[in-house]
């Protein structure tokens, strides 16, 4: 009589479907984020209670203590702020401006800004605070 040999039960683990679900959930994690860029420029924002998040989609202009005017990562006299803004806002999707400023910039040059950004066609013009995070 001979006897039959059971095959024993493996007792390896199979971790390739967690790696895989991993990957997924990385691909996925990395679609779905926005990133906003933000420039380097050294401001103090103004403070806000009234402050609510911006849109991550809205186009940036910054404005600087000495009063310089950036657009894109690139500077913009006054004058050509409003052809700019109409020319981004053309191919945006969504038609709001978000102005980051310092709280040392005179009002003047502020409220400069915003009506060339209005006459660009912005429909929502803002301004950055200390407690926005968008």
């Amino acid at each position: 009589m001979r006897l039959r040999k059971r095959p024993e039960p493996s007792s390896d683990i199979d971790i390739s479907p967690l790696i895989d679900m991993v990957f997924i959930l990385l691909i996925f994690f990395m679609v779905s984020t926005t990133f906003v860029k933000d420039m380097k420029l050294d401001l103090e924002r103004p403070s806000a209670r009234s402050s609510v998040s911006a849109s991550s989609k809205a186009l940036r202009v910054h404005l600087d203590r000495a009063g310089a005017i950036w657009l894109e990562d690139a500077p913009v006299k006054p004058w050509m702020l409003q052809s700019r803004i109409r020319e981004l806002l053309g191919q945006a999707t969504t038609r709001s401006v978000l102005v980051v400023t310092d709280r040392n910039v005179p009002a003047e040059r502020l409220i400069e800004v915003v009506d060339q950004c209005r006459l660009g066609g912005a429909d929502d013009v803002g301004v950055a605070t200390v407690e926005e995070a968008g």
